[in-house]
C-alpha cells in the first residue's frame, strides 16, 4: 500500500468506517499534522460513543492541556476516568487521574 500513514488509514476507513481503532489512528495523525480542532471534534465523538474509547477521552485532554483549555481538559479527564473504571481499565484510569492531579489549580476552577 503506497501512500502516507495518513492515506493508508484514510483508505481503510473507507472500507470500514466504524472501525475505532482507525478513527483513533486518524484523529492522531491530523494532530501531529496540525490540524487539532478536526482532531479533537475525532477523539470527542469516540469518547462519547456508547462505549466510550478511553484512549481518545486520554488523548483529548492532553490536546486541551497543551492548548491551555484547562476547565475543559478536567472535564474530558474526569469522563475518562469514570469510562475507564467502569471498563476495568486501571491503569489509564490512574493515568488520567495523575493528569488531572497535575492540573493542580491551573485554570479557572469556575469554568469546572
Amino acid at each position: 500500500m503506497n501512500g502516507s500513514r495518513r492515506e493508508k488509514i484514510e483508505r481503510l476507513l473507507a472500507e470500514d468506517p466504524d472501525d475505532v481503532f482507525l478513527r483513533y489512528s486518524l484523529a492522531l495523525e491530523m494532530e501531529a499534522a496540525g490540524e487539532w480542532e478536526a482532531s479533537l471534534s475525532i477523539l470527542e465523538t469516540l469518547g462519547r460513543a456508547a462505549t466510550p474509547y478511553v484512549p481518545a477521552l486520554h488523548m483529548a485532554a492532553r490536546h486541551l492541556v497543551r492548548r491551555a483549555r484547562i476547565a475543559e481538559a478536567r472535564r474530558a479527564l474526569r469522563e475518562g476516568i469514570e469510562a475507564a473504571r467502569s471498563q476495568g481499565e486501571t491503569h489509564a484510569a490512574a493515568e488520567m487521574a495523575e493528569l488531572l492531579q497535575s492540573l493542580g489549580a491551573a485554570g479557572d476552577p469556575a469554568d469546572d
